[in-house]
């Protein structure tokens, strides 16, 4: 797990080399747009999710930063339906903790 880490902040360090932001986390909304392309099953989950989650547009763009992680851990370029569920997953345990 500690290489796939390493190799993670890797791929960040080159993306965001001529920018401003070091890491996914810190991603504006711009960079979100231009850095985290969504495959179509991906968008559409995404989409259901916040409507039957009733989910913020600030809530969207951190599902959108954790999935873009989660999807440079798995080597992907694309962020795919099931980095997408990985991270729904993990907003609904985080809901579930502070509620």
């Amino acid at each position: 797990m500690r290489e796939q880490v390493l190799e993670a902040r890797e791929v960040q360090a080159r993306r965001f080399e001529n920018e401003a932001t070091s890491h996914n986390g810190r991603m504006t909304p711009r960079q979100l747009r231009k850095y985290s392309p969504l495959a179509a099953d991906a968008e559409a989950l995404l989409k259901s999710a916040m409507e039957e989650m009733g989910l913020s547009a600030r809530a969207h763009d951190k599902i959108l930063r954790i999935s873009r992680t989660i999807a440079d851990l798995d080597q992907s370029d694309q962020i795919t339906a099931a980095h997408v569920s990985e991270a729904i997953n993990y907003r609904t345990l985080d809901r579930q903790f502070w509620s």
